[in-house]
């Protein structure tokens, strides 16, 4: 019997799969909730490509970004607590996925866009520097014209990785990542995410459900913090136990944004968001963890170390930019600062311990003495 196969998207596929396949898709699609991106409707990319046969091109996004070797290095990036020693603190890529399990939750509860979410939940923090945001403070403090980790993230996304040719993601794809970033105090805030897509949204969100719940846990791990001294008015809110805290911000969530999903829900321009009274009890939590933690951990020794690593490692690169990977030269158009910051940010935090090792004997095996 003759099978008729087709050339698409680079695969040879026989006929009757491919229209089972577009049949699935557009099967999926009709159950998205009218406020969610259809990914047929997608603004695009820069440059044009061919549909895939299997995949949506949120999918496709996802799967690029996985395979980046800037995703692979989050493993041995820092959260909060600086290149920790014990092996159950969160890292960055523990936190990138616990961002996307929260996420694509939300948005299916919604139905939203699952694809397009976890693609922006997996490329959020791709732009995040050796040392956490210690690092990222530093390089703020070096750069000309400063540094953000989320504008780093879409630089890598646009222009570095592959070598300097980009991973020609769609716009709300690298939309979504620009713009995950929250502001110490009040962020829940309409107004800030306005224009934002509903899969952005969540990923804004469940980004700090994700980092504030496990900082609690990694705080009570490093002895900083017990769960006592976390005010009684919060823990009898959020819960007392981790996956309780999880629960209780993800399903109010869903509770306040079930319009996001139905256009008979009587809201015309819906967002994500948590009850009032959840917002003021998270607020409160938040300002707590940066008294009792963030700052302090900015502030310590380990921190200081860190940022005179970051210094040193800029100064000697400026001074031997032959060591600069070319490609990243020519990205920045013979900016050799960019080109340094860029080399800089690349680095995982054991890479740029070692390195800053060979530089200078003082940063040997005791600088930092007393990691957790």
């Amino acid at each position: 019997m003759y099978t008729e196969f087709i050339e698409f998207g680079g695969l040879s596929l026989d006929k009757k799969t491919l229209n089972l396949i577009k049949e699935h898709q557009k099967s999926e699609n009709s159950l998205l909730s009218p406020f969610a991106v259809n990914p047929e409707k997608s603004i695009g990319r820069k440059i044009s490509e061919s549909p895939d046969p299997v995949r949506s091109v949120f999918q496709i996004d996802r799967d690029r970004i996985i395979h980046t070797n800037s995703f692979r290095r989050l493993k041995h990036k820092s959260q909060v607590f600086i290149a920790p020693l014990g092996d159950h603190f969160v890292t960055r890529l523990t936190h990138t996925i616990e961002v996307a399990q929260i996420s694509r939750t939300i948005a299916r509860a919604l139905r939203l866009n699952e694809d397009l979410t976890e693609a922006i939940a997996l490329g959020h923090d791709l732009g995040h520097s050796p040392f956490g945001h210690v690092g990222e403070t530093a390089l703020n403090e070096i750069a000309k014209d400063g540094f953000h980790h989320s504008k780093q993230s879409v630089r890598i996304i646009e222009k570095l990785e592959k070598d300097g040719m980009g991973l020609n993601l769609n716009f709300e794809v690298i939309d979504g990542i620009k713009r995950h970033s929250k502001p110490q105090g009040e962020f829940f805030n309409k107004k800030l995410v306005e224009g934002l897509s509903l899969e952005g949204q969540v990923v804004r969100i469940s980004d700090f459900i994700a980092y504030v719940t496990s900082d609690i846990n990694d705080a009570i791990r490093a002895e900083i913090l017990s769960i006592k001294d976390i005010p009684r008015s919060i823990i009898d809110s959020i819960g007392d136990k981790h996956s309780v805290r999880i629960n209780t911000l993800v399903t109010n969530i869903i509770e306040n944004s079930i319009d996001c999903s139905e256009k008979r829900m009587q809201s015309e321009n819906p967002w994500i968001r948590m009850s009032a009274e959840l917002i003021e009890t998270v607020t409160s939590l938040r300002n707590f963890m940066f008294q009792k933690i963030y700052l302090p951990v900015s502030d310590s020794l380990v921190a200081k170390s860190s940022m005179r690593i970051i210094e040193i490692l800029f100064e000697y690169v400026m001074e031997n930019t032959e060591i600069i990977p070319k490609y990243l030269v020519e990205v920045s158009g013979n900016n050799y600062e960019k080109s340094t910051i860029d080399y800089i940010t690349g680095m995982t935090d054991n890479f740029a311990l070692r390195f800053a090792e060979t530089l200078d004997p003082s940063l040997a095996s005791d600088v930092f003495e007393g990691r957790i």
